[in-house]
């Protein structure tokens, strides 16, 4: 049986992307849990390549392969485009350069609709590159939703002792308190504990933070407790979902990282980001839930300081890898359950 097949998009090729990925590659326990496919430019991972000296060979496709007789000590690579050394100088991100990590994403995409790759993990971009190219979103996550056609999706962030999920994500800090509402407090919990009940744990608990500090302080500090984050934990609860909230965020994470909880659910980016990156710096991985594809990435940017230096750690892009082909496992083993009528394996196909 052929392993997943893996689309590994480059992300910035002025950035740490093709090294990382380069590394990643190099470990030769990736190479045994699936087939990574690099989408990207066949130059930067060259270079990439030499910069960081691992022993591996660039073959380029015009097809995905098949089979799993290729992908040793090569690193298999679909060129979607053909940068010049000034439209990829390190640390310089251009409209070519945007145009290009636009692509490699839409085609990873594609692929996954399609059947053709099992998931994908996607390297660090530039956003702002990307919506000089004319590609004006705030980050992957909503990409990919319109991608893939997904209307409801959540930002997660994981490691092995905390995971967390936004319920708004890349917005102004004085624009959250207005884009709180019961319905997407509501559907981020839904969301969160579909596909953590699916790809991690059954029958997860899950908490919900505060957005206020001591929770509001019944009303002093702020009333989104009591108007809109508490009505949703109710209505969840009531829909049979393990879920507790909301809870003051200063205490919250210390029992959480404890494993207390499964995920937490958190009102805005750094809330979230600031104690999962203090846990998980090197190996956090970010996953976009709600999509009808698999989608792990790299918690981290570009580091244009240290593109081309080689020496970028590449324990990220390995955990989202890893991480891409166990839930692409975890698919296949309940879609071969549901297949067969044993309903009871495919609710098990997630420990």
């Amino acid at each position: 049986m052929n392993k997943p097949l893996i689309a590994l998009t480059m992300g910035d090729p002025s950035g740490i992307g093709p090294e990382i990925i380069a590394k990643a590659l190099a470990n030769p326990d990736i190479m045994e849990i699936c087939r990574p496919l690099v989408l990207g430019d066949a130059g930067a991972m060259q270079r990439a390549i030499a910069v960081t000296g691992v022993n591996l060979e660039l073959r380029t496709v015009d097809v995905v392969p098949l089979g799993d007789g290729t992908w040793h000590d090569n690193i298999n690579l679909l060129p979607l485009s053909n940068l010049s050394s000034a439209e990829m100088k390190y640390g310089m991100p251009g409209i070519a350069a945007g145009e290009a990590m636009y692509r490699y994403i839409a085609e990873a995409a594609r692929l996954c609709v399609s059947g053709q790759a099992a998931a994908m993990a996607t390297g660090p971009i530039s956003k702002e590159a990307m919506n000089r190219a004319g590609h004006r979103y705030p980050g992957h996550t909503e990409l990919l939703a319109e991608l893939t056609g997904a209307e409801e999706f959540v930002m997660m962030l994981a490691g092995e002792r905390l995971k967390v999920t936004l319920v708004t994500i890349h917005e102004r800090l004085s624009d959250v308190p207005r884009l709180l509402t019961y319905d997407k407090v509501l559907s981020t919990i839904r969301i969160t504990y579909h596909d953590v009940n699916r790809y991690f744990r059954k029958d997860p608990r899950l908490a919900v933070l505060a957005l206020n500090p001591h929770c509001g302080e019944g009303g002093l500090f702020g009333d989104e407790e009591e108007r809109i984050i508490g009505p949703a934990v109710k209505t969840a609860k009531s829909e049979g979902i393990d879920v507790v909230g909301p809870l003051s965020a200063d205490t919250l994470f210390h029992f959480a990282a404890q494993g207390a909880y499964d995920a937490v659910i958190c009102m805005y980016h750094d809330q979230g980001l600031i104690p999962l990156k203090l846990l998980h710096f090197d190996d956090g991985v970010n996953i976009t839930l709600g999509l009808p594809i698999i989608r792990t990435s790299v918690d981290h940017g570009t580091a244009y300081n240290l593109a081309g230096s080689g020496t970028a750690s590449a324990s990220s892009m390995t955990a989202a890898i890893r991480l891409a082909a166990a839930m692409a496992e975890t698919r296949l083993n309940q879609e071969k359950a549901v297949s067969r009528g044993d309903a009871g394996n495919a609710e098990k196909a997630n420990t």
